[in-house]
């Protein structure tokens, strides 16, 4: 193993969505400050700044002060604040350009396309992470338990589907767990770039949520907190079945309006579902500012 090797595994997160580390000569930035895209030889040539984008300083400067640690949700003037910050930015303030190849890719990956990451910051209270999508890509059913999430769709067409559970908690703080649970459909539509941060919160605004590029993609999320196995929170995988398949009239849904609730079922993480980790050399934030 290499030191570089070593390195990456190190920073490696612990969870099941980006759990698969990956060297550096075959997928992630070169010597020429280059992402490669797996299987097919492209690159993402990143031209890096001397200097932090304001946007992508402020930010960071603005998840420092919002986010409070474990247990806590932004209050709605700071989720205005962090919105607006994100709804500015450009690709370039993470060191990327539509003009790239992987964006403009010449022939289509072959198979399931590989879904690659890179974290820009992370602590325990909030990151910074940019996901890049091949076109056909997906990133399967999958939940955010206790956290809140902002992302921020920089380049490319995607569609998102996500969904909130129905059934309450129970008294004693624990949620039921039957094999397929109620949840209520709170988006199922195609956007592109450029367009208005999403926000999702821990019971509401989408917790559960797949991203299918239908261009290649890149977003960037603000996770806070993020995930942890440590801290009781890792990811769960889902299944979306329709409503009317499950019903025989015993959830609470008003009658023709079936469509917009579906019956989810926790899974093993898909096949081929591993997100690959590439090391980060764009624009770095300045934490001595702050």
């Amino acid at each position: 193993m290499t030191m570089e090797t070593a390195r990456l595994v190190e920073q490696g997160r612990d969870h099941k969505v980006v759990s698969r580390v990956v060297h550096a000569s075959k997928v992630g930035y070169h010597v020429s400050k280059a992402i490669k895209k797996r299987k097919c030889g492209k690159k993402i040539k990143h031209s890096v700044p001397s200097t932090v984008p304001i946007a992508l300083q402020q930010l960071f400067v603005s998840c420092r002060q919002v986010f409070k640690g474990p247990g806590t949700v932004p209050s709605p003037h700071d989720v205005h604040n962090l919105c607006s910050i994100l709804d500015n930015m450009r690709p370039e303030d993470v060191g990327l350009s539509r003009d790239l190849q992987f964006f403009k890719p010449k022939t289509v990956v072959q198979g399931t396309p590989r879904v690659t990451y890179t974290t820009i910051y992370e602590c325990r209270n909030f990151s910074l992470c940019c996901f890049f999508i091949p076109a056909t890509g997906v990133i399967p059913l999958h939940n955010h338990p206790e956290m809140t999430v902002f992302s921020k769709l920089l380049l490319g067409k995607m569609h998102i589907k996500s969904y909130d559970w129905v059934d309450p908690v129970n008294s004693d703080g624990s949620t039921p767990a039957p094999q397929f649970r109620l949840a209520k459909l709170k988006a199922d539509s195609v956007f592109t770039s450029p367009c208005d941060t999403s926000v999702l919160y821990p019971t509401e605004g989408g917790n559960i949520h797949a991203f299918t590029a239908i261009t290649p993609c890149a977003v960037l999320d603000v996770l806070g907190p993020p995930y942890s196995k440590e801290d009781d929170r890792d990811c769960s995988f889902y299944k979306d079945h329709p409503y009317a398949a499950y019903s025989n009239g015993e959830a609470a849904v008003t009658e023709g309006n079936g469509d917009c609730y579906g019956w989810l079922e926790e899974i093993e993480m898909p096949e081929n579902s591993e997100l690959d980790k590439i090391p980060y050399l764009g624009p770095q934030v300045n934490e001595t500012s702050c």
